[in-house]
């Protein structure tokens, strides 16, 4: 991240909004998502509310196929900022869950949000060229070394698998890499 921050220009910070996320985390996010898409969805069926969802939130799961980026810890979600830490403007919310998520939205429409076009392509650059790789449907989420990072670049293994971590009484209390 301090080889990114680099790569800037000097008027601009990056924002960490996201990385590691227990299990119960991720369930409760997917979840989550998946009842607000229901909500603008209302005639889709269970197989394409599930579609959709996945879209935006990795099913948890910890099945080395289809395993979910921020069990990992290999996965964040990130922006643009200004020196004092504000969040510029990408176009959209982070995690809002429409097209114009999509991390290449305004190159196809520029004339809609020049500005917004202008801080993806910074954000995209500084961390595409220390490593990360993107996912394109969410301009704020980059990966490093998991499986889903491997599988954008063409790599033949992951660094990262899950990490199971249990949390009692709002305490981790145990730890162990898969």
């Amino acid at each position: 991240m301090q080889h990114a921050l680099t790569l800037l220009p000097k008027d601009y910070s990056l924002l960490l909004y996201d990385g590691y996320r227990p299990f119960q985390v991720q369930q409760y996010l997917f979840n989550h998502f998946s009842k607000q898409l229901a909500r603008i969805m209302p005639d889709a069926t269970e197989q394409e509310l599930l579609q959709a969802t996945k879209k935006y939130v990795a099913l948890p799961s910890v099945d080395a196929a289809h395993l979910a980026p921020h069990l990992t810890g290999g996965a964040i979600d990130i922006t643009l900022a200004d020196r004092q830490g504000k969040a510029l403007d990408l176009g959209t919310a982070f995690d809002e869950m429409n097209e114009k998520s999509a991390t290449r939205y305004f190159e196809h429409n520029l004339k809609e949000n020049p500005e917004a076009c202008q801080h993806r392509r910074l954000l995209y650059n500084c961390m595409t060229q220390v490593g990360f790789s993107n996912y394109a449907e969410e301009w704020w989420h980059y990966d490093f070394h998991n499986v889903a990072w491997a599988r954008r670049v063409q790599a033949k293994t992951a660094f990262y698998g899950a990490i199971q971590v249990t949390i009692l009484d709002h305490e981790i209390k145990e730890i162990r890499y898969q």
